[in-house]
């Protein structure tokens, strides 16, 4: 039967363990918990095990210590070109100080909400469209500039502001689309038109080029002509006056020689003449040369006769050596 004395140290027992439990407190990592000493806060406990004075300290707030996300709910704004859309986003905090967050503030994530889509309006309120859509990065920063530094005297630090979606209305979304078929299009036919352009400019390029070198050309042939022709000049010059000299001395031979080339050039004048259809010429090579040699023989006549005024022998025929040329090689026609 248990006596008084059983009943009292068992009781004892049961106290001693309540007031272990009551005064021993195990924090768990990532977490911080103040400490309140009849409803005033005292001090903070971190991580690991800890011990409070039991029934006179209390736990007063557990609050998480690692960042955190917040899902915006989607609001609309309207623009400063009063465009109207909606817009959505999430924001990360993190509690830096457990004693501000739990006591500067009531409801710290309900508080750090509201103040994240009021600043979002201001912001995106005082932006154009264009502006908005383009700028998302600018809006992020703003954001987080303006709610970090409004957060600050709750522990909390602001880590990071995204806006996630920006839809403009319907009707708002064709016509962008229809401006931006606009802009594309302008573009193509500027693009388009600049090709042409260039393509001209490069083919009045080409063709200035060609009539520069078709002049060159035509000047350096020129050039050439006359050159071909001057020396050409120069040998007949050279010709004519070595001639001159052999006929002046005497020699029979020269004046053979430039009787006869010009003889055939004669010849071949008259054959290549587009209005002469029908000729007679000899066919045998002796007949040119006998021609020639008359031809020689009257210039001798003439050089024998030292006085000038004298009158000359008159001279019948040519005299032709070698056979007659035949009925069949008199006449040639053209046609």
């Amino acid at each position: 039967m248990i006596s008084g004395f059983d009943i009292a140290v068992i009781v004892l027992v049961v106290f001693a363990v309540i007031v272990v439990i009551s005064a021993v407190k195990t924090v768990p990592q990532g977490f911080n918990y103040t400490v309140e000493r009849f409803g005033r806060y005292t001090r903070t406990l971190k991580p690991g095990l800890s011990i409070i004075v039991p029934f006179v300290d209390r736990i007063g707030s557990k609050m998480n210590m690692m960042e955190t996300v917040l899902d915006v709910a989607s609001q609309e704004v309207i623009t400063r070109d009063n465009a109207t859309v909606t817009a959505n986003g999430i924001t990360f905090f993190q509690v830096m100080d457990a004693a501000r967050a739990a006591y500067e503030v009531n409801q710290l994530e309900n508080a750090i909400l509201n103040l994240t889509m009021t600043n979002i309006r201001s912001v995106m309120g005082s932006m154009d469209l264009d502006e908005l859509l383009s700028n998302r990065d600018e809006i992020n920063q703003r954001l987080l500039r303006v709610v970090d530094a409004a957060a600050s005297p709750w522990g909390v630090k602001i880590t990071r502001i995204e806006i996630k979606d920006i839809d403009p209305p319907k009707n708002l979304v064709e016509s962008m689309a229809r401006q931006m078929m606009a802009e594309r299009e302008k573009r193509a036919t500027i693009l388009e038109a600049e090709g042409q352009r260039q393509a001209q400019i490069l083919q009045a390029e080409g063709q200035k080029q060609a009539q520069i070198l078709e002049a060159e050309g035509r000047r350096e042939a020129a050039f050439r002509d006359a050159e071909a022709r001057e020396r050409e000049a120069e040998a007949e010059a050279k010709a004519t006056a070595s001639v001159s000299e052999a006929i002046a001395a005497g020699d029979m031979q020269a004046i053979n020689y430039f009787v006869a080339q010009r003889y055939v050039e004669s010849l071949e004048a008259f054959a290549r003449s587009p209005n002469q259809k029908t000729f007679l010429l000899p066919i045998e090579a002796s007949g040119i040369v006998g021609s020639l040699a008359g031809i020689g023989e009257i210039a001798k006549e003439v050089f024998r006769d030292d006085d000038r005024a004298a009158p000359r022998r008159a001279v019948g025929s040519v005299p032709v050596t070698g056979a007659t040329p035949p009925a069949g090689g008199e006449e040639g026609s053209g046609g």
